[in-house]
């Protein structure tokens, strides 16, 4: 049997989770809990695989509550279920190790989906969530990218090959080496670079020679 802990200051949505999770033969509730803090007491003290857990609760809030859970009671894997689906919340959950994110009207049947992928070691969200995430995620990739590139746009031929030894992680004499230059012409080459793309150091503009597409393949 899958042990569910339910996590919701509301009684009576933690009463329609659990009529619906009673349908599924595999899946107990053992345990209820109000606030983040209470969920993380009984964690420790009764027998929980999975702990359905809403965001916005008075106290110990539900993404807290799944940072301790982490920590304190590792074995348990977290489900965010909320009615909230901004990317901060997602972002946050995810990073504090949550198993699944789903909206509060989601499905009965992935609900139960939900907590079956968790226990048994997947991870789950909502459709809606992955659209989101996947198009927020591009978007920053897009314009980091066109960021870059207007960077690289200011550097002449000279530069932007000196910039291309440094994504590459040559060092001044191989980057010497390579383009035919005096070791103290590159170092020069470097600072200017360095100035010229606002970085404070090479490994910033080896991400601004890489997000440009400067770099060769692999």
């Amino acid at each position: 049997m899958i042990k569910v802990m339910l996590v919701d200051d509301e009684q009576l949505l933690r009463a329609g989770v659990r009529l619906v999770l009673r349908h599924a033969d595999d899946i107990e509730v053992t345990a209820e809990a109000g606030d983040g803090a209470e969920a993380v007491r009984l964690a420790c003290t009764r027998p929980v695989d999975v702990a359905l857990v809403d965001i916005r609760m008075p106290g110990t809030d539900g993404l807290t509550a799944a940072e301790q859970l982490a920590v304190r009671a590792p074995a348990v894997k977290v489900v965010m279920l909320t009615t909230f689906g901004e990317q901060e919340y997602i972002t946050r959950a995810l990073r504090a190790g949550a198993a699944g994110f789903l909206l509060k009207d989601s499905g009965p049947q992935e609900l139960i989906h939900a907590v079956r992928a968790a226990a048994h070691g997947g991870a789950i969200l909502s459709p809606r969530i992955t659209k989101d995430l996947i198009a927020t995620h591009v978007m920053a990739a897009d314009n980091r990218s066109v960021k870059a590139q207007r960077l690289v746009d200011g550097l002449n031929e000279r530069e932007r090959d000196v910039l291309v030894m440094v994504g590459v992680g040559a060092s001044n004499a191989e980057a010497a080496r390579m383009l035919y230059m005096g070791e103290g012409t590159v170092k020069t080459y470097v600072s200017r670079i360095l100035a010229k793309l606002g970085c404070a150091n090479r490994v910033q503009a080896a991400i601004i020679a890489h997000d440009a597409g400067l770099l060769p393949a692999g």
